[in-house]
């Protein structure tokens, strides 16, 4: 079995407030990976944990058997939808992930276009991010994660605000990612997303994680 990401005894304390207490989990390679809980469950810091947005109180993280925070300040190669996707509401979508893509330069418009087209958006529409709704916000959130062709990607909560014909296509791209042989981990209060979706399903309850669904 080939792990992705390993979470060794991860504990993340903010003052005297505990939101991960000993978190392990390996997760493997080329699967859809479920994360449920409730809002305040910890998924979240997890997931910033998993990223390198936070640094964990105790214990560690390592994606593809090198250590976040240590061996690299950021996993390599990882696409991320965190909360709601932040972009500059006065710029349109294609220029907003332009700005994006060229911090490392791996993609060029082409790709950029494609990935938005992907989403099931217009990259020549020229109304700014700012006048979208929270479906085409979310779309274009999914189009920033993958436009890299990143293997591993951090989904939290990526159908939010997406209307039914909406959701069925982010689940058919999604399990086409996985296809494509990337790992996933994905984080849903939806149940239909879970049970559609996932190969492995892990529970967060009060900053414990437990096994629901093994693959």
């Amino acid at each position: 079995m080939d792990v992705a990401v390993s979470v060794q005894n991860l504990h993340k304390s903010f003052g005297e407030d505990e939101v991960l207490k000993g978190v392990t989990r390996d997760f493997e390679e080329g699967k859809i990976h479920g994360i449920v809980g409730n809002n305040g469950s910890g998924k979240t810091v997890l997931m910033k944990c998993i990223c390198g947005f936070l640094r964990p109180t105790r214990g560690k993280v390592l994606v593809r058997y090198r250590e976040v925070g240590k061996d690299m300040d950021f996993p390599e190669n990882m696409g991320i939808i965190i909360e709601t996707p932040g972009f500059l509401p006065g710029l349109t979508g294609m220029k907003n992930l332009r700005l994006l893509a060229s911090l490392q330069k791996k993609v060029g418009n082409e790709t950029i276009a494609d990935t938005i087209r992907r989403v099931g958006l217009d990259p020549a529409l020229k109304k700014p991010v700012g006048k979208y709704s929270l479906g085409m916000r979310q779309r274009l959130g999914i189009a920033q994660a993958i436009m890299e062709n990143p293997s591993l990607l951090i989904l939290d909560e990526p159908l939010n605000g997406l209307d039914k014909h909406g959701v069925q296509e982010m689940r058919a791209l999604i399990k086409g990612l996985r296809d494509e042989g990337k790992t996933i981990l994905l984080a849903s209060h939806n149940q239909g997303d879970i049970d559609e979706l996932c190969d492995t399903v892990c529970e967060m309850d009060g900053g414990i994680m437990t096994m629901v669904r093994e693959s």
